[in-house]
């Protein structure tokens, strides 16, 4: 007993230190083991689950630890255990007002028990279709699955999420005929360059490929795994991510991957355990990324910021200067 409350009492220790802060966008990437869960806060406080793992007793107590007051949107990537068990207690919890999934119902009890809980809770379904959701000051772009998909995982619902001239892509457990038709209904600037990426099915065979990450171009790379019997992160997927450029982070390695992104767009990564692999470039050597924080950008015109995925650009955003504000509005290229 004396134990129990001891290990308690730790725990709301680090919890208060460990809230996220007010001002600025807060995205942890939830150490939850074989499985994803990624928590998203914006400045306003205003809070996302996006999956939530498969242990309830683990998901319940990482939202104990950051001190999360609230959610007002809970998401399901897609049904499979891994990605939904720890939305049950979230939703019981804090009764969110919508609940966003595929629309393609899951066979386990598991998704019955969630769904059931959300009827409980008076959340509100919602299937995904290709929409804005304004989280306070953070813009989140829905990805639909595509027609004609045929699995849960195919069906895995998207999730690009902007702040100033930052951007985060979470796809869940998407695979390469969900990532292929992404591509052929949208153009590659749509999707990328994206400064954070949650890697596609744990880093699993099926998931990312070549031309998706191409048109994603991530800077960092965070894969959401813990000890497994897939064999994922598999090595055919650690060598896309760094013949792409990106630093690595592993939550069986580093433990929650914390982002935390400041109003324009400059951001850092710290993690719970070490620092990650470091991103290693190929061809003209670029100056060293320390702790995130992107580069100094400049773009030559507006056709360049668009080509880059940036516009609108406002001041004290990385990137806009006054010769691309023709009006002096203090927004460029819009």
């Amino acid at each position: 007993m004396r134990r129990t409350l001891a290990l308690l009492l730790l725990s709301v220790g680090v919890a208060a230190a460990q809230r996220a802060p007010a001002g600025v966008l807060t995205l942890r990437f939830l150490d939850v083991g074989q499985g994803d869960a990624v928590l998203i806060t914006s400045p306003e406080g205003k809070s996302v689950l996006y999956d939530g793992g498969r242990s309830e007793a683990r998901l319940k107590a990482l939202l104990a630890q950051y001190q999360v007051p609230s959610l007002d949107l809970v998401v399901a990537s897609h049904a499979d255990a891994d990605h939904i068990t720890g939305l049950v207690p979230a939703v019981q919890q804090f009764r969110p007002r919508f609940f966003l999934n595929n629309g393609l119902a899951g066979t386990t009890q598991i998704w019955q028990k969630l769904v059931s809980a959300a009827q409980q809770a008076g959340t509100q379904g919602l299937t995904a279709k290709n929409q804005v959701i304004n989280l306070g000051s953070v813009k989140l772009t829905v990805l639909a699955p595509p027609p004609g998909m045929t699995d849960q995982n195919t069906n895995s619902v998207g999730l690009l999420v902007q702040f100033g001239a930052f951007r985060a892509l979470i796809t869940g457990d998407s695979e390469t005929p969900e990532t292929r038709a992404w591509l052929r209904q949208s153009p590659a600037t749509t999707f990328g360059p994206v400064d954070v990426y949650k890697s596609i099915h744990h880093g699993a065979r099926k998931g990312d490929s070549a031309a998706w990450l191409a048109a994603v171009r991530p800077s960092n790379v965070i894969i959401g795994v813990g000890p497994n019997s897939y064999g994922h992160p598999t090595a055919e997927a650690i060598t896309l991510y760094k013949k792409a450029g990106a630093a690595i982070y592993r939550t069986d390695l580093n433990g929650t991957v914390t982002v935390t992104v400041q109003p324009g767009g400059t951001y850092q990564i710290s993690a719970a355990r070490g620092t990650g692999t470091p991103a290693t470039r190929t061809g003209a050597p670029t100056p060293p990324r320390t702790s995130g924080v992107p580069l100094p950008v400049s773009y030559p015109n507006c056709a360049a910021v668009r080509a880059a995925g940036k516009a609108p650009l406002r001041r004290g955003q990385p990137g806009y200067s006054p010769k691309l504000d023709r009006d002096g509005d203090g927004v460029a290229c819009e």
